[in-house]
Order: C-alpha cells, then structure tokens, then sequence
C-alpha cells in the first residue's frame, strides 16, 4: 500500500486533470448526500439508527455493522469502476474517487451521530472531514500547522473556523484522487487483466474504508446521546 500510495502522490497532479470535477466542493457536496441520504441509500444517522436497533442498543455493535456494511459498498463500488483499462480511466475514476467520498463520509457520520455528535454542528462535519484523511495525514497537518487540532478536538471546538470546511474538503479530495489514482495506474501498469483491476479496486476501497471507520472508532469519543 505504501509503493501506491507514493505513486498516487507523484501523479497526483496530472491525475488532477482526469478528474476536475473532483473538488472541495465536490466533496462538500458529497457530504451533504452522505448525511441527507442519495437513491437507494439513506441519510448517515437514519442508517446508524438502524443498526442500533438491530443490536438492541448496543452502541459497539451497532459501529461495527455501519464499517462493516459500508466496507462492502466501497469494496462494490471498487470492483466496478476498476474493472475496464486506460480507455476507461477518464470516466471511471472520478466516479471511483466520488463514490468512495461518499462511502466514508457516510459511515464516518454515522459513527459520529452514534457517539452523541450532531452532524448538524459544523464542527462536527469538519471533524469528519478530517477523519476521512487518516491519522498519519492529520498529524502531519497538525504538525505543519495546517489543521488546529485533532478530528475530536474540531468537533468540541470552543470557536468555530468559517474557512476549515472548504480547506478540509480540499486536502480530502486531493487525498483521495493521490490514493485511487495511484491505486488505478499502479494496477493497470502491472497487469493487464481488466478483471485482476476489480478485484484489487474492491480489495484496496474496502481495506481503505476499513481503516477509515476504525480511525473514527478511535478518536471520535462518546457524548451523550439526545
């Protein structure tokens, strides 16, 4: 994951160019369906509430099915958009890099509203704005005084910073095209098999996701829920 990801980072720039539809407001915007609910797909608290009903009000358990379900919709979403060559690539991977923004979002608010947060507060939503980069990119944020604090302390903030949302959605869509395009072409560069790219797209969004819900797991901590 470490040899792509350096990859995705380098190409990260030009891939830009594949996918300009890809911006902070495009994630914003991503945020907003994640919370509100898209199609088939309902709102971050009503799908959380309901695994909590299904685990009898167990709050553990019930995160642990939101990362569990929405592990296998990005892995889904993963096989799909991986599955054709470079002829493909200009379509499918902003749909790859969008689908997936909406996934984590989804699942990260959802783990939110069951530790007590309200995504309505703003520092709420910028908090799962920055849990979606991972904690080896916020600290190194943080440490290059980019971000005031941690996905929690954004969340219990005193005062709230009108400009860290669009900042945020920025460093999260440029975060996530370095890591699905680097993904992608390092894939296609080493095999030619379009079905072998599904597969490994499915395996790396879902480990992603994966790794994102436990990230939030983690340092999100409970409120007390209204």
């Amino acid at each position: 994951m470490g040899l792509t990801s350096s990859f995705g980072r380098q190409l990260a720039p030009k891939i830009g160019q594949l996918a300009p539809n890809v911006t902070s407001r495009a994630v914003l915007e991503a945020f907003n369906r994640a919370v509100d609910g898209i199609g088939p797909l309902p709102g971050a608290a009503a799908a959380a509430e309901k695994q909590l009903a299904e685990q009898k009000g167990n709050v553990e358990r019930a995160i642990h099915e939101v990362i569990e379900n929405n592990v296998r919709l990005a892995g889904g979403q993963g096989f799909a958009t991986n599955l054709g060559g470079l002829i493909t690539l200009a379509v499918a991977l902003p749909a790859n890099i969008t689908g997936l923004a909406l996934i984590q979002c989804r699942m990260i608010a959802g783990i939110a509203h069951l530790k007590g947060h309200d995504l309505d507060n703003p520092r709420v939503r910028n908090a799962v704005l920055a849990t979606m980069l991972g904690e080896d990119q916020v600290n190194g944020l943080i440490k290059n005084k980019k971000l005031p604090g941690t996905p929690m302390a954004l969340a219990t903030a005193p005062v709230l910073d009108e400009t860290l949302s669009v900042l945020l959605a920025g460093e999260v869509a440029t975060f996530l095209i370095s890591k699905v395009a680097g993904k992608r072409l390092a894939t296609m560069a080493g095999r030619r098999i379009p079905v072998v790219g599904g597969v490994v797209g499915a395996g790396a969004d879902g480990y992603s996701t994966w790794r994102a819900g436990r990230y939030a797991d983690r340092e999100l901590l409970p409120r007390n829920r209204r």
